[in-house]
């Protein structure tokens, strides 16, 4: 069984089984349009993206893929796949049927991460760790999800620069995890992700973030931007907080290919009719 948030909805997956529980707190998203060619979103479309995801890429299943051509502009894992071995040694990140996975594979950071969201709960699945160990990963030794042990990991294997990711409601891990760098002298790069239900009192966690992902979170938008010292993209915000976190996103942004725009501008920059659109804001229920 595996729990999991998309577009805010709670989603359950069992088996062969998707079963969305709670309606999504958006209803339209551009990332979900250019990706999916969904326009509106409902129960019924998220239950349609999970299962996208589970026919072409096996997610949640034996044969899962640990390989992805599929890239988000200013994704978390594209950012942090394409700095590994220069800035980072390796990266803390969740991946359906094994839980937090040390992996020091850039290809693997990018496979595992490349259209994951929001993941709560998983069941390991055996397979999927076994092809994690041999592609340049590792697993916690009783396979969860619990970032704050897989970092301590990562630490005891010797690797000194470690990216983690940490999703919205879980945010308030991101104290300790900084508490672990301060006591063993290692570098993290916290990725805060998935915040579309990020709750306020887990904002002051978010600050210690070094990049943070606004999703389609207004308290995000409004109270994190504006201290932030880069943003990147429009659509779906992504908020620089740190100088680490800087120097990662222009080592990453040296080699991309696609043209960008460097600006000057009051943070955060904000195209209202380019943002994701919450279902008080449309209209819905």
């Amino acid at each position: 069984m595996h729990e999991l948030l998309c577009r805010g909805a709670r989603v359950l997956v069992e088996g062969c089984e998707v079963k969305v529980l709670t309606d999504p707190a958006v209803v339209s998203c551009p990332y979900v349009k250019a990706a999916y060619k969904i326009d509106r979103i409902d129960r019924e479309a998220v239950r349609r993206i999970i299962e996208e995801k589970m026919r072409e890429l096996g997610y949640f299943c034996p044969h899962r893929s640990l390989r992805s051509d599929h890239a988000v502009p200013f994704g978390s894992s594209e950012m942090i796949s394409s700095v590994m071995g220069e800035l980072l040694d390796c990266a803390v990140v969740v991946c359906d049927g094994a839980g937090s996975v040390i992996a020091w594979n850039p290809e693997l950071v990018q496979g595992i991460g490349a259209r994951m969201t929001g993941l709560l709960r998983t069941t390991p699945i055996p397979e999927v760790i076994e092809r994690i160990k041999a592609s340049g990963g590792e697993v916690l030794e009783e396979p969860r999800i619990d970032q704050v042990s897989a970092v301590r990991k990562a630490v005891e294997m010797g690797f000194e620069r470690i990216a983690v990711t940490v999703i919205g409601p879980t945010a308030n891990v991101i104290g300790e995890l900084r508490e672990i760098e301060r006591g063993s002298g290692v570098q993290l790069a916290v990725f805060s992700t998935c915040n579309t239900l990020v709750p306020e009192e887990y904002l002051r966690y978010l600050e210690m973030a070094d990049i943070v992902c606004a999703s389609a979170s207004r308290l995000v938008l409004e109270r994190i931007g504006p201290k932030a010292l880069m943003q990147l993209g429009i659509h779906i915000p992504v908020f620089v907080l740190t100088r680490f976190g800087k120097e990662i996103v222009l080592k990453y942004l040296e080699k991309m290919k696609s043209p960008v725009v460097v600006s000057r501008a009051r943070m955060p920059y904000v195209v209202e009719e380019k943002l994701p659109i919450r279902v008080h804001e449309g209209g819905g229920t």
